[in-house]
């Protein structure tokens, strides 16, 4: 046998012959040195006693299971008062007592454990020539403790669910490092408080705005500086905002209608046919170099916004392009070649028959492409949708017969306070008009709408001197409540509109810890679930 092959088998180990089976590989081996020490009084002996065989699982060998048969020797004690008169000789570098695979072999199974799972596991090893039971799998998992996280100066505590609404958890996340650190069987404050007594250290604690959480923080660390997180600030702000939303049902009806009247007048065109005109025809697209100066201008505003700091998501959605083509923009720096050459639609040669259709009525563009399809049309629903609103924007009398004339439906309660607290360059030209018309139904809708707008602005851009004029403002408006729980809770407000520190790297923790859980197949005790995330981690 080479050299090269005789390393790849665990250090200490002579091989005394190899035989190859169709689906394994296995070798008969013995330890190298001619002593072994006793187990109780560590005193070497070469008094041999017998000699027995150990069937060891080994690492696989061109894709064949591997296998070890490892000649174990037992010893006589040469220490007269050693209670152990015979023992086995150890190999704890290549196998452990009472085991029935090798050291590697078992971390390489307890490694597919960690990230697979039990019963995908051992799919997953089985065809890596490792077979081993899904429960084998479990059984190395908790074999292994977790090893004590280092001290984190500053964490962030979250709530996780067991079971939506009936059960929950707790994920302690290092925010410096990044990675969770422990996981809690509940979210009760007397269990965090006794975990922060047993982990000393912390100075800062970044958590959402549950009480039990606060209470057990300054029961368990009493001098570690509580932040609250920034994002569950503005989702109770837009909970205080539906609330009062909820009591101005009227003054939504008003504001709906008074927006859909403003879009409506918006959309009518400038001149309508008159009756005595020829049957309706496609209104051709803009010519090439009309398209080009859109886009041109369009490349423009997207360079301009990027030189004002503009995030790519910000310009995409203010100027209704994709965010991956202001990357490639930005990214090539100058304006992008098209193809200059007219290709029409694959509608035009059936274009006759849909202005037959169109003018017997038919203004459906789902019926037109199925009739169409029966007479050879290979396209796409949408290809004859672009090519019907073309129609469409030539025949005003049809626009109340599709979606394009609809209404603009009133929003629910908390969509309409995301209206109102959210920035005008996220919404469309509709929403801001509702919103308009909110603020002018009611001076005191106009007053809470925009003390919402000031608390959004504060909390985003992290300015916490302006937070003690707010709460004067909002004392004597219906964002009093809201007002009072922030009081409540003051020192953590302030902190989080000062600190950089939040629960959004908690969050996507819990995500992860989410899909482990889910591919656990109801196996996700809390035990072996704490394994596989920290571990992970």
């Amino acid at each position: 046998m080479s050299n090269s092959l005789l390393s790849l088998l665990p250090a200490g180990l002579a091989v005394e012959r190899v035989v190859v089976h169709p689906d394994r590989v296995v070798f008969a081996v013995r330890a190298r040195a001619a002593t072994a020490p006793c187990p109780l009084c560590k005193r070497r002996s070469h008094r041999v006693h017998s000699r027995y065989t150990r069937h060891l699982g080994d690492l696989p060998w061109q894709g064949r299971i591997g296998r070890l048969d490892l000649r174990v020797r037992r010893f006589r004690c040469s220490t007269p008062r050693c209670p152990r008169r015979i023992f086995a000789e150890r190999l704890p570098e290549v196998v452990l007592p009472r085991v029935r695979r090798t050291v590697r072999l078992a971390e390489a199974q307890r490694r597919i454990a960690l990230h697979a799972g039990g019963e995908s596991g051992a799919r997953l090893a089985d065809r890596l020539a490792m077979p081993v039971s899904g429960d084998t799998l479990l059984r190395l998992i908790r074999a292994v403790p977790i090893e004590p996280a280092p001290p984190a100066r500053v964490i962030g505590i979250d709530d996780w669910a067991w079971r939506r609404g009936q059960r929950y958890g707790t994920i302690i996340v290092d925010l410096e490092r990044n990675r969770p650190i422990d996981l809690l069987p509940d979210r009760q404050g007397d269990t965090v408080a006794a975990w922060l007594k047993d982990h000393p250290g912390t100075e800062i604690v970044a958590r959402d705005r549950a009480g039990s959480y606060a209470d057990g923080i300054r029961t368990g660390a009493p001098d570690a500086l509580q932040v609250s997180d920034r994002w569950h600030l503005l989702r109770n702000l837009n909970d205080a905002v539906a609330r009062v939303l909820d009591r101005h049902h009227r003054d939504l009806r008003a504001a709906t209608a008074a927006a859909t009247a403003t879009s409506k007048a918006s959309d009518v065109p400038p001149s309508t046919p008159s009756a005595s005109e020829p049957s309706v025809m496609p209104v051709p697209e803009p010519s090439h170099p009309d398209r080009h100066a859109i886009r041109r201008a369009r490349f423009d505003e997207v360079m301009a916004l990027h030189q004002r700091n503009w995030p790519i998501k910000r310009i995409a959605r203010t100027l209704g392009l994709n965010p991956k083509t202001v990357r490639r923009w930005l990214r090539s720096g100058q304006l992008p070649t098209w193809d200059q050459r007219s290709r029409g639609s694959a509608v035009d040669v059936h274009a006759e028959y849909l202005h037959q259709r169109w003018n017997e009525g038919c203004r459906n563009a789902a019926q037109l492409w199925e009739e169409i399809r029966r007479r050879g049309f290979r396209g796409q629903l949408r290809t004859v949708q672009r090519w019907v609103r073309r129609l469409r924007g030539a025949d005003p009398s049809s626009s109340g017969t599709e979606p394009c004339g609809r209404l603009w439906k009133m929003p629910s309660k908390r969509r309409a306070a995301w209206f109102v607290v959210a920035d005008y360059e996220t919404i469309d030209t509709t929403e801001q008009r509702f919103v308009e018309a909110l603020i002018a139904a009611s001076p005191e809708l106009g007053r809470i709408i925009a003390l919402a707008r000031a608390f959004n602005g504060m909390v985003r851009y992290q300015q916490a001197e302006r937070l003690d004029s707010w709460l004067a403002a909002a004392k004597d408006t219906a964002l009093a409540g809201f007002a009072d729980g922030l009081v409540r809770d003051l020192a953590a407000i302030r902190a989080a509109l000062s600190l950089p520190w939040s629960t959004g790297p908690v969050e996507g923790q819990i995500s992860y810890l989410k899909t482990i859980k889910r591919t656990m197949s109801g196996r996700a005790k809390f035990d072996l679930l704490r394994h596989r995330v920290l571990e992970a981690a």
